[in-house]
């Protein structure tokens, strides 16, 4: 058999080589906290559930969606209104998502024609840069380094770059590096795409989970930035919705409607049950949004407190639902330290290097397990010793 070319360019995703991992470890009566995957365990309220339960019931609920229901368009259209101080035409500038990786996989799509130039972040969630990729395009990496608060500094893409590029992404608060970007940024981010005509997406999937008292708003509420792009928004965090899939690209309308377009043919729209448990999310108590905030929050203090206290030293997130933390010195590779440690501690993580090449010297833990499990993670990592100089060459 013969097959496209571009899957030359696609090996087996980071995560699933993880849970192959984690798999084989299990198989040989091992015992894994897995803090790979950035997979929410804190469930949807229980009126979401009970939304979603009542929906599924009915009979009528189990045609083809085709597109969104206005009541949805509406909700979400309120919800930005009422969040982050954004208008939106329910109309023309929202469109669902079947969670935001599928949208990130799609969108370059319409954008980007075969050796077009995307701006991805780097390091970065692995989907922003295969997005493209799939789409033909050639990636230039925007790098986020620690010197720089891990903020893309504009000013240092090359011009014979930046008048090539036809699209970026960009994403704050930041998975990896868990860092919110300050408004300045924002403003010359606006400023950059108007002057090299490209297409923004803002992913801002974790504007909810940002601590120690702190607030973060959305890329739409600068002045201009609808006139250059599109921002995608996830209730997989912050409402527990990760499973269902549910995710939404609002803002410039023309990027809206291409978006729209390619999905008409190539899904049939969200599942009318999941529609109206989405509806109840943004538009109900607000409550659990805070609960989940506060229970990421004990998590962060746990495990980076108790992980300091061993002789892991690492800088509390700021944001997000990860914390990204620089491989002890006697470590060369991330990928080397991460598999030493689910060896050696039965903890899982994710090596720096999978989000590209500035995340070599970095390993991402998610805060997905109890301050229990937590703990234990904590116990077993300094009982492995694995922090201790001299342990790998």
């Amino acid at each position: 058999m013969q097959f496209a070319k571009r899957m030359d360019r696609f090996g087996a995703g980071i995560f699933s080589k993880l849970l192959e991992i984690k798999n084989e470890k299990l198989e040989q009566g091992g015992q894994v906290i897995d803090l790979s995957i950035g997979a929410p365990n804190i469930p949807p309220a229980e009126h979401i559930r009970q939304a979603l339960c009542e929906a599924a019931a009915k009979p009528e609920n189990y045609i083809y969606a085709i597109s969104d229901r206005t009541e949805l368009l509406e909700a979400v259209a309120e919800w930005y209104q009422r969040r982050y101080d954004v208008k939106l035409d329910a109309g023309t500038e929202i469109c669902s998502l079947l969670g935001s990786q599928e949208g990130l996989a799609h969108i370059a799509m319409t954008v980007v024609d075969q050796g077009d130039v995307v701006l991805v972040p780097d390091p970065c969630y692995p989907v922003f840069g295969d997005g493209p990729l799939l789409a033909g395009a050639e990636l230039y990496y925007m790098p986020q380094r620690r010197e720089n608060g891990y903020i893309i500094q504009l000013s240092e893409i090359p011009e014979d770059v930046a008048r090539r590029a036809k699209f970026m992404v960009v994403s704050y608060p930041n998975n990896p590096t868990t860092v919110m970007a300050p408004d300045s940024f924002y403003e010359e981010l606006i400023a950059f795409a108007k002057k090299y005509e490209i297409i923004v997406l803002h992913d801002n999937a974790y504007s909810e989970l940002v601590f120690d008292g702190k607030t973060c708003g959305s890329f739409l509420h600068f002045p201009g930035a609808k006139d250059v792009g599109v921002e995608f928004n996830s209730l997989s965090k912050t409402y527990g919705l990760a499973g269902a899939r549910i995710g939404f690209c609002v803002g410039n309308a023309q990027v809206v409607a291409q978006l729209k377009n390619l999905k008409s043919n190539m899904d049939y729209g969200m599942f009318l049950p999941i529609q109206q448990a989405a509806i109840t999310a943004i538009t109900g108590d607000q409550e659990c949004v805070a609960v989940t905030r506060r229970a990421y929050e004990r998590r962060r203090d746990v495990l980076c407190d108790g992980l300091k206290k061993i002789g892991w030293e690492m800088e509390k997130p700021e944001a997000t639902m990860f914390v990204w933390a620089r491989i002890p010195d006697h470590y060369e590779k991330s990928e080397d330290f991460a598999m030493d440690l689910v060896e050696k501690a039965g903890v899982l993580v994710t090596p720096g290097s999978a989000f590209g090449p500035s995340g070599e010297g970095h390993v991402r833990l998610a805060l997905v397990r109890d301050e229990e499990e937590l703990n234990r993670a904590v116990e077993a990592i300094r009982r492995s010793g694995i922090l201790e100089g001299g342990q790998h060459a």
